[in-house]
């Protein structure tokens, strides 16, 4: 996959979460086991919306660089977000907070990882 392909889709997918998470954590949340009881937890869900949106921005507004080493920067960072998700959300699964749909984050940020590598390993030298 081109690289401009690869950062509009994992752009969209940030986007997406972003907008999901700021819009219906008490919706979404319950399906992870993780109850949105007070007004602390509804903003927390949307705070974190701010990270979810800016890392899909990022990656938007990045999809037309043509300097290979911009390029292997940009991925290696999304490789390291992405495991970041992997290892935290598997944390959370192994520990009980996440129960139910919550085994999903971790295969997502798992799926964001390999994809962003594979990218990555285009431009090794």
């Amino acid at each position: 996959m081109n690289n401009k392909t690869f950062l509009t889709l994992h752009g969209v997918i940030y986007f997406v979460f972003a907008l999901v998470l700021f819009f219906l954590p008490k919706q979404v949340w319950p399906m992870y086991g993780v109850e949105i009881n007070d007004k602390y937890a509804y903003f927390l869900s949307q705070h974190t919306s701010i990270f979810l949106g800016g890392l899909g921005m990022v990656s938007f507004f990045f999809r037309n660089i043509k300097d290979s080493e911009a390029v292997k920067q940009i991925l290696k960072a999304l490789i390291t977000t992405n495991s970041l998700g992997a290892i935290i959300t598997s944390y959370a699964g192994l520990t009980g907070i996440f129960v139910g749909f919550g085994w999903s984050d971790p295969a997502f940020f798992t799926f964001l990882t390999i994809l962003s590598y594979w990218q990555f390993k285009k431009y090794k030298n």
